[in-house]
């Protein structure tokens, strides 16, 4: 008896048209034109998360340096006092701190200047 593929074809053919839904024209629609899109709909997904993280890390150091100068300090100033200080925080929730809890992250500039100025 032979062995009939139909059904473990559709299932693929139905898996993949379902992933191009909303695409425009045939690639949305023809399974040749769609496995092509998908794939490299996948590829650019797979990237992009990559490169979210590179963003994040970019953004958070961005506000933490706009505090930091608010506190007349360099970002990389106020990174090394902290790591003379021992505290390690990082950037995500520094940059948390900066946004709305100004007062604690002034304390934090205030421990790191002073850190640095004992090193001196």
């Amino acid at each position: 008896m032979r062995i009939k593929r139909a059904v473990n074809k559709n299932k693929r053919k139905t898996k993949v048209l379902k992933a191009a839904k909303g695409y425009r024209a045939t690639r949305g629609r023809l399974y040749r034109s769609a496995i092509s899109n998908v794939m490299r709909a996948q590829k650019f997904a797979y990237v992009g998360r990559k490169l979210r993280k590179r963003d994040m890390r970019a953004l958070w150091i961005a506000r933490i340096n706009a505090a930091c100068r608010l506190n007349e300090i360099s970002y990389s100033q106020f990174m090394h006092g902290l790591n003379l200080a021992n505290i390690t925080l990082n950037r995500k929730s520094l940059a948390e701190m900066a946004v709305n809890d100004k007062a604690a992250f002034a304390s934090l500039v205030e421990l790191a200047k002073s850190k640095l100025n004992t090193k001196k």
